[in-house]
């Protein structure tokens, strides 16, 4: 396993459960794991190495199974919360430590609170941005996004097989610079309201055309940034979104494997950031957001609302994000 310098990241590949896992690293000291969303990698952290490693900490970004430089099993069924819970703890040891402190962003923020509840033994504490603690560990059903938002809610749209990854895979720039443009805070007002709504494709529209080509970048991504993302996906060719799109493919499966622990709180320390812009603000309303906080997370350290900013938090907030996070890993350790 050669490490490849990146600046001061040094970028490396782990075999984890049998899966080759591409991670990215920087300091030493504790532990702490970030954990991606969708569609991202690693980079999505790139704001938060150099403070977290500079405040003492041992900072490691994994790209999960199926995303970007990591390899990514052919069967769907390769994908459940389980698996992706269990490269987690089997990371974890690989890496030579006894337990970390989870960061998880999107989809990343129910495989941290999962593998927090789960195992407790490994995981100090546990930050969700944007993906609060839910009572079925995982995604709700796909028969309840249906039911609110009919078949073109983008959780039952990616379940046709090989129809999202097509349309994502044709223009891997594209996709990246239309997703990540519309889920943002700074996305036009006119083409979503005045706030967050759910991402549904209209009957007719592809999944690119349910997002609008921005007129110009946000001001927190470049189109360097861009190209770093399209560099990491693009070793999997027409594949590049299937593994990503496979997690989304086991939403009911895991609601039926992990049924057994629904409500189950998470008994560690945690924090919550998220931005008031953020497209999962519109799919829990916030008294329900505050009941889940009070009787899934009953350590929660701090609940931080980022005002104007939308769904992809550490990247459109770094030094906010950041400066949680220090807040309370400082907590953890004081």
């Amino acid at each position: 396993m050669t490490k490849q310098a990146y600046g001061q990241i040094a970028h490396r590949h782990i075999e984890v459960n049998g899966v080759r896992l591409h991670v990215a690293e920087q300091g030493e000291g504790p532990l702490v794991l970030l954990l991606h969303g969708f569609p991202e990698s690693w980079y999505s952290w790139r704001h938060q190495f150099a403070p977290l490693a500079g405040a003492g900490y041992r900072v490691v970004a994994v790209d999960q199974r199926g995303y970007a430089r990591s390899e990514q099993p052919a069967s769907v069924d390769a994908y459940t919360l389980l698996h992706l819970v269990g490269d987690v703890t089997g990371l974890i040891r690989a890496l030579g430590e006894e337990s970390a402190v989870l960061v998880g962003h999107d989809w990343g923020a129910p495989v941290a609170w999962t593998t927090a509840t789960l195992r407790p033994d490994l995981v100090r504490g546990v930050a969700g941005l944007s993906v609060p603690p839910l009572p079925t560990l995982g995604l709700p059903p796909l028969a309840q996004g249906r039911e609110r938002y009919g078949d073109g809610f983008y959780q039952n749209y990616f379940q046709r097989p090989g129809v999202a990854d097509a349309e994502l895979a044709d223009d891997l720039h594209a996709s990246f610079r239309r997703i990540l443009h519309s889920g943002s805070g700074d996305r036009p007002r006119g083409s979503g309201g005045d706030g967050p709504r759910a991402w549904v494709v209209r009957e007719g529209q592809t999944l690119l055309e349910s997002v609008p080509e921005p007129e110009k970048l946000p001001h927190w991504l470049s189109e360097a940034d861009i190209e770093a993302f399209v560099a990491d996906y693009a070793e999997h060719g027409a594949r590049a979104f299937t593994g990503g799109l496979n997690w989304y493919r086991n939403i009911d499966r895991n609601n039926e494997l992990l049924a057994g622990l629904a409500g189950r709180p998470v008994e560690v320390p945690a924090l919550y950031v998220a931005g008031d812009q953020d497209m999962v603000m519109a799919l829990i309303p916030e008294e329900a957001m505050r009941r889940l906080l009070e009787h899934l997370a009953p350590k929660l350290y701090r609940r931080v609302t980022l005002p104007g900013v939308g769904h992809w938090t550490q990247q459109e907030s770094p030094a906010e994000v950041t400066a949680a996070l220090l807040d309370f890993l400082g907590q953890l350790d004081g």
